[in-house]
């Protein structure tokens, strides 16, 4: 019999367990019993999938959102044209109705109602997740792309480029490394926020800690694991964002 067993049978005997022994005993049930540790190593894993998933589709909605919006903008006065008008209203109301409500309650929208026949709740809280980072990212892209001076714009224009060859290769260019802290932050927003998709029955990280808690009936290891996992990963991408910075601003300098 192990040290684990031993204490097992201490407790179930009504032999209260020293501070120590305890800590050992919630430990080990939390952890290392069955292999437990398998479970957060699969909802890590899944957690970077959906938040990588969610982060694509956020990045390519936030731009395209962000382009129709500063083109609607920055129109010459008497040459507004009505189909870039309609499609800027569209964008105008996704990212009012996105940012204007929870998250858990777009979550469970989309999982209870939108898709209420589906059984792919992860990829559903991806979806999710992704369609809210993509109201916040077109800001942030949008606010990037009018720092830029209106000049260069039109000092393209004069080079013969049209509004999008100049947009590629003139201004994103420069307001990418305008807005990448804040991207950087909308990302690891959206890493946190992938707890979330739980409500749904998402199988990602805290998925994965209460599958522990149900078994055990002991919250605080799991919970307190789980947080450290999160703080761990958070302060990963945070130092590898950091990096990005710096070299970003030596290119600058050269």
């Amino acid at each position: 019999m192990d040290y684990y067993e031993l204490l097992f049978e201490q407790m179930k005997s009504g032999v209260k367990l020293g501070f120590f022994e305890s800590f050992y005993y919630k430990f080990y049930s939390a952890f290392i019993i069955n292999d437990r540790w398998l479970q957060y190593i699969e909802g890590v894993a899944t957690t970077l999938l959906v938040t990588a998933m969610a982060l694509v589709l956020g990045v390519v909605l936030g731009l395209i959102v962000a382009l129709v919006r500063t083109a609607h903008d920055q129109q010459r006065p008497g040459r507004r044209n009505i189909i870039l008008g309609v499609v800027n209203l569209i964008c105008k109301v996704y990212t009012t109705v996105i940012r204007g409500t929870p998250m858990m309650v777009q979550l469970l929208i989309m999982g209870m109602v939108v898709f209420a026949s589906s059984r792919n709740f992860t990829a559903v809280g991806a979806l999710t997740l992704g369609i809210n980072s993509g109201a916040y990212v077109s800001e942030i892209i949008r606010s990037g792309l009018m720092s830029i001076d209106a000049g260069q714009m039109e000092a393209g224009r004069s080079l013969g480029m049209d509004y999008f060859t100049t947009m590629r290769f003139i201004i994103i260019p420069q307001a990418i490394k305008n807005i990448l802290p804040a991207l950087g932050n909308e990302f690891i927003i959206l890493l946190k926020d992938t707890s979330l998709i739980t409500v749904i029955g998402g199988k990602e990280l805290l998925y994965a800690a209460q599958g522990v808690m149900n078994r055990t009936y002991e919250a605080m290891f799991p919970l307190m694991g789980t947080a450290c996992i999160y703080l761990a990963l958070v302060m990963l991408f945070t130092a590898l964002l950091g990096k990005l910075e710096r070299r970003l601003r030596q290119s600058d300098l050269r």
